[in-house]
C-alpha cells in the first residue's frame, strides 16, 4: 500500500509543477480530460496482475479442507508429532517453501502495479491546480466560494462510493470466479481473508475514463459575469486569461511566448516564497494534513483491532458515516462563505475555529476504548485469572506442552470460556468435526484450565468478540468521529480562499501547485510511514510470510494503540493551529490593520470591499513579469 502511495505520488510529482505553471495558459479542459483518461488507463493496468498470478493460499490445516475428506476424530494437538516420517516432510516443506519464494522472487507482476501508479499519479496531476482555478476565473466575485465548495463537495463523494465499493469487494473471496468458493473454510472476519482487491480497480478505472469524456466538450473560456467585465469593478482578474483581449489587453502574439514563461518561472517562484502569509498557510496545512493522513489511513485498522469490527464493516462505516459528515462540512463552509460575504481576514478566523474546535472534540476519543481481547498467551494467561506482563509473554504452557505446535502460525480459536487461542493446536485441542463453515474443536485441555465447569472443553475457529460494553463504546466513538470530521472540514473552503487571495491572481494556478505538491511530498508520503513505524510498536503477535520473512500484525495491544493513534494525531493537529494562529496575526498586522480598500497600479481606482476578491501581496515582495498583461493588484 505504501509503495503504492510513493509511485503514484512520484508520478504527480514530476510534472504538477510545469503542469501548474503553463498550463493556466493552454485549454485547462480538454488537459483535465486527459489527464482523466490517463488516470483510468492506469487504474484499470494495477488490477492486471489477478489474472495472471496463482491463486492466493492461506495458512490452514490442509485436513480442515472440505475436500480432504475430514472425520470428526482428528487432532490438532497430535497434527505434526503424528507424522510417519518427520525429516522427510520437513523437506519437502522445505522445497515447497524455496519454490514459492523462486516464484515470488522472479515474479514480474510488480511492474503493473508500479505502472499503473505512475499513470494514476500523472493524470490526476491538473485536476486540482488548472480545475479549481478555471472556476474562479470565470465565477463572480460573490458566488467563487460557494461554487468552490460545491466541486469540493461532489470530489467527496468519490471517497465516498470508493468506501463502500471496498466495503463490498472485501466481503467478495480474493479468487471470486476462479476457485469453487464452498471448498473456502475461512470467513471476511479471518484476519487471512483477503477481499476481490483488483474488482475495485477495474470499476474505478473504468469510471475514470467515462469522466474524461464531459471535460472534452467545455471552452477554453467562459462568458464572464457584469462585474467580471467591467476592469474596474473588481480587484483580481485572472492574467493567464488570454481569450479576452478587451479585458486583458492582450498584445498580439503574447499566446506565443513560451520562452518568455519559462524565463519568468523562477522569478514567479520566488515571488510565491517570499510571501509570508502562503508560506505559513502552506506550513499549516501541510502539518494539519499529516494528521489527517495519518488519522485516516489507519482508521479501518483502529476499528478493527479496538471495536473488534471486521474490516468490511470498517470500510462501511467510513463511507457511509465519516466522509458524508466531511462533504457536508465543506458544502456548509462554502454556504457560510457566500451568506455571510466573508472577506480574507474572516475566513482565516472560520479555519482557525474550526481546526480548534474538531481537534478539541477528537481528544474526547481518548477515553473511547476498550479492552484488549482475552488471547491466551499473549494479553491472559492460560488460567484466564491474570493479563500477561511484556516478559511473561508465552504461548507454550503445561497444557499444550505435549503438543508439538507451531507458534508462528495464527489460527485463532475461540474457547468455550470466552479466550481466544493462537490456534487449536496451542489450545490442546484432541478433535475436530466440521458444521458447514464452522469447525469445532473438542477435548481442548487448556479450555478446561479457564472453564467455569468441567465437561467436554471445546472451541470453534475464529476470533471472541469483543463484549464488556465495546458495542456501546463503538457507538460514541461513530457520533463523535462524525462531529469532528464535519468541524475540522469546515474550515475547508475558508482556507481555500485564503490560499487564492493571498497571492497575485496571475499566479494562482502556479501557487495551488506548489501547494498540492507540498502537501504530497511533506504530508502524504512520510505521515502513513511512521503512523504506521510507532502503530507497530504496539502489535502482540506478527504474521509470517511462507517464505519466513515478517508479515502484518495479527493482534495489537488496543492501549498501546489508542494513545499512539490519536497522540500523534492530536499533537500535529495542535502544531497546525498554533501555525494557523500566527498565519491569523501576519495578516492582521501587515496587511488588514493598514488597508481597507484595494489599490491598482495602473489606473488607481479605488474598488469597493463588500466581498471583493482580496490579494494579500505586497508591491515590494511582488514583482510582475514582463508577459503578463493587465493590472496588478495590492492591498
Amino acid at each position: 500500500m505504501l509503495s503504492n502511495m510513493l509511485v503514484e505520488t512520484s508520478g504527480n510529482l514530476l510534472v504538477i509543477t510545469f503542469v501548474s505553471y503553463f498550463g493556466a495558459r493552454l485549454h485547462r479542459p480538454k488537459i483535465i480530460g486527459a489527464g482523466c483518461l490517463v488516470m483510468g488507463v492506469g487504474t484499470m493496468l494495477i488490477a492486471m496482475p489477478q489474472f495472471f498470478m496463482e491463486k492466493y493460499r492461506y495458512e490452514k490445516y490442509e485436513k480442515y479442507s472440505p475436500s480432504s475428506n475430514i472425520t470428526p476424530n482428528i487432532s490438532p494437538c497430535h497434527l505434526e508429532s503424528s507424522s510417519p516420517s518427520p525429516s522427510s516432510v520437513m523437506g519437502k516443506s522445505q522445497n515447497k517453501i524455496n519454490d514459492g519464494c523462486e516464484g515470488d522472487a522472479s515474479s514480474s507482476m510488480w511492474v503493473y502495479v508500479f505502472l499503473g501508479n505512475l499513470l494514476r499519479g500523472l493524470g490526476e496531476t491538473p485536476i486540482q491546480p488548472l480545475g479549481i482555478t478555471y472556476l474562479d476565473d470565470f465565477a463572480s466575485e460573490d458566488n467563487a466560494a460557494f461554487y468552490i465548495g460545491c466541486v469540493q463537495t461532489v470530489a467527496i463523494i468519490g471517497p465516498i462510493f470508493g468506501f463502500l465499493l471496498g466495503s463490498l469487494c472485501a466481503k467478495l473471496y480474493v479468487d471470486i470466479g476462479f476457485v469453487n468458493l464452498d471448498h473456502i473454510t475461512i470467513t471476511p472476519k479471518d484476519p487471512q481473508w483477503v477481499g476481490a482487491w483488483w474488482l475495485g480497480y477495474l470499476i474505478a478505472g473504468l469510471l475514470s475514463l467515462l469522466a474524461a469524456v464531459p471535460f472534452w466538450c467545455l471552452p477554453k473560456t467562459l462568458p464572464r459575469s457584469q462585474g467580471r467585465e467591467d476592469p474596474g469593478s473588481s480587484s483580481e482578474k485572472s492574467k493567464f486569461i488570454i481569450d479576452d483581449p478587451v479585458s486583458y489587453q492582450m498584445a498580439p502574439g503574447e499566446e506565443m511566448k513560451i520562452m518568455e514563461m519559462a524565463r519568468n518561472f523562477l522569478p514567479s517562484l520566488k515571488t510565491l516564497l517570499r510571501n509570508p502569509v502562503f508560506i505559513l498557510y502552506l506550513c499549516a496545512s501541510t502539518v494539519q494534513f499529516n494528521s489527517l493522513f495519518g488519522m485516516v489511513t489507519y482508521k479501518p485498522k483502529y476499528i478493527e483491532q479496538q471495536y473488534g469490527q471486521s474490516s468490511s464493516k470498517a470500510n462501511f462505516f467510513i463511507g457511509l458515516i465519516n466522509i458524508p459528515a466531511v462533504a457536508l462540512g465543506i458544502f456548509s463552509g462554502g454556504i457560510v462563505m457566500k451568506k455571510f460575504r466573508l472577506g480574507v481576514f474572516e475566513a482565516t478566523k472560520l479555519y482557525l475555529g474550526s481546526s480548534v474546535v474538531g481537534y478539541l472534540l477528537f481528544l474526547s476519543l481518548f477515553a473511547l476504548g476498550c479492552e484488549n481481547p482475552g488471547v491466551a498467551g499473549l494479553t491472559v494467561s492460560y488460567q484466564g485469572t491474570k493479563p500477561v506482563s511484556y516478559h511473561e509473554r508465552a504461548l507454550f504452557s503445561d497444557c499444550n506442552s505435549r503438543c508439538k505446535c507451531s507458534e508462528s502460525k495464527w489460527e485463532p480459536m475461540c474457547g468455550d470460556n470466552g479466550i481466544t487461542y493462537v490456534s487449536a493446536c496451542l489450545a490442546g485441542c484432541q478433535s475436530s468435526s466440521q458444521s458447514g463453515k464452522n469447525i469445532i474443536f473438542s477435548n481442548c485441555t487448556c479450555v478446561g484450565l479457564a472453564a467455569p465447569t468441567s465437561g467436554n472443553w471445546s472451541g470453534i475457529m475464529g476470533r471472541c468478540q469483543k463484549d464488556n460494553g465495546c458495542p456501546q463504546m463503538f457507538l460514541y466513538f461513530l457520533v463523535i468521529s462524525v462531529i469532528t470530521s464535519y468541524t475540522l472540514s469546515l474550515g475547508g473552503i475558508p482556507g481555500y480562499i485564503l490560499l487564492l487571495r493571498c497571492i497575485q491572481p496571475q499566479l494562482k494556478s502556479f501557487a495551488l501547485g506548489i501547494y498540492t505538491l507540498a502537501v504530497r511530498v511533506l504530508a502524504g508520503i512520510p505521515a502513513p510511514v511512521y503512523f504506521g513505524v510507532l502503530i507497530d510498536t504496539s502489535c502482540l503477535k506478527w504474521g509470517f510470510k511462507k517464505c519466513g520473512s515478517r508479515g502484518s500484525c495479527r493482534l495489537y495491544d488496543s492501549h498501546a494503540f489508542r494513545h499512539i493513534y490519536l497522540g500523534l494525531t492530536t499533537l500535529l493537529g495542535t502544531v497546525s493551529i498554533f501555525l494557523s494562529m500566527a498565519v491569523l496575526f501576519v495578516l492582521k498586522r501587515k496587511y488588514v490593520s493598514k488597508h481597507s480598500s484595494f489599490i491598482t497600479t495602473r489606473d488607481g481606482a479605488v474598488a469597493s470591499s463588500s466581498f471583493r476578491k482580496e490579494t494579500c501581496v505586497s508591491r515590494v515582495h511582488a514583482p510582475q513579469p514582463k508577459y503578463w498583461p493587465g493590472k496588478e493588484t495590492r492591498l
